[in-house]
């Protein structure tokens, strides 16, 4: 059976994910100091404005205007007639303390203060987190996301190599991949709409995203003469960033997760500290659902976590193989039980969680990239 299957990427320059980027760089300014600072701050973005809100509990003495217009300039934001400029953009900021109330459940989770001897936090929230795997590529991600970030990611590159110079830094990418009894057999449709200086040939530009980015990225073997491109369907895309569109923390979660191929719990990550389980287990559900594909458990894996706010111990631990698996889902269950902690902080000591390491999660998926500690393949 033949089916397609769709998943998007986003640049660093959209709206959304500059905000994410710009959250993203205040908790690592943060956590540079104090590692323990409790940190779940939103940006908002458009026209000119910024506006940095949320709560901010740390030892640490950290300025946020500075952070905020660093993150602008490092994606490349320099014009205010066409998106927006960290020199002149008003910065606004709205930051207090963490409640005491969420807090007096992460700082002793209900198992310790029941004496059940617990030793962890409790969960900063409740919830369900979703992780996933698939043995369809080399880094256990669905091919369509796969592809997609892969191509915005080199939209970004020839932007800031100066390869095309008539780049600007918002950007879109949609990659329609076709399966054949659930295997990626060819790309049926790729969609790039980037933004670009006023000059901009649309035939030229046509012609660089195929040679100066999709050939390079997508395999040959994937492409055919029935693959359809829209570059730029809209025929301009000059006006862009926050002056084209609003934007906000947290609304790109799909395209951070598994480009829709999974299911989603509906938390996002960007500029939250691990004691949120609603980023940090779905990281460790990640590194989870990817040692059961790479140990041959199954060629398909999805995790469910949930959790109890101030709740040490997750509330229901959930499998689905898609018939894949090659022992019984039960057992999986016991094997992971026994090999992973997944308490808050059980999961914030195996994935070494508690570091300036943020920012390199924000753009291009958090997840296939090898470097990150919920990557690596272990044994169990």
């Amino acid at each position: 059976m033949r089916k397609l299957f769709t998943s998007e990427s986003v640049t660093e320059g959209h709206p959304d994910k500059l905000c994410d980027y710009i959250s993203d760089s205040v908790l690592d300014s943060f956590f540079e100091k104090d590692p323990y600072a409790r940190v779940a701050c939103e940006t908002v973005a458009g026209k000119g404005q910024i506006l940095l809100t949320g709560e901010i509990t740390s030892t640490a003495e950290v300025d946020l205007e500075s952070v905020v217009r660093n993150a602008i300039k490092e994606v490349g934001y320099q014009d205010e007639n066409l998106d927006i400029d960290y020199r002149t953009c008003k910065v606004l900021i709205n930051i207090s303390k963490q409640s005491a109330d969420i807090a007096m459940g992460v700082d002793q989770s209900y198992e310790d203060k029941e004496g059940q001897n617990i030793a962890s936090e409790g969960a900063g929230d409740q919830g369900m987190m979703f992780g996933f795997a698939t043995d369809e590529t080399d880094e256990f991600m669905p091919m369509p996301i796969y592809l997609a970030h892969k191509l915005s990611k080199r939209l970004t590159e020839v932007r800031k190599q100066g390869i095309l110079d008539y780049i600007r830094p918002d950007g879109k990418v949609q990659v329609t991949v076709e399966y054949e009894n659930d295997k990626p057999v060819r790309v049926d449709t790729i969609v790039i709409s980037t933004q670009h200086t006023e000059q901009t040939d649309l035939e030229m530009l046509k012609q660089d995203m195929k040679e100066k980015v999709i050939n390079g990225i997508v395999p040959k073997e994937l492409l055919d003469e029935n693959t359809k491109y829209y570059i730029n369907p809209t025929g301009r895309f000059v006006i862009g960033g926050p002056l084209g569109d609003s934007g906000l923390t947290g609304r790109k979660i799909i395209v951070d997760t598994y480009g829709g191929y999974s299911r989603h719990g509906g938390g996002a990550f960007s500029g939250k500290d691990p004691t949120k389980v609603d980023r940090s287990a779905c990281y460790m559900a990640r590194f989870v659902a990817k040692n059961v594909v790479a140990n041959g458990y199954a060629k398909k894996c999805e995790i469910q976590l949930s959790y109890a706010i101030g709740v040490a111990k997750p509330v229901s631990i959930f499998i689905d193989t898609f018939g894949t698996a090659r022992i019984p889902e039960a057992e999986i269950i016991k094997r992971i039980e026994a090999k992973f902690d997944l308490t808050p902080r059980g999961i914030m000591n195996t994935l070494d969680l508690r570091k300036p390491i943020y920012r390199k999660t924000t753009n291009y998926g958090h997840f296939g990239k090898p470097e990150l500690a919920w990557e690596q393949i272990i044994d169990f």
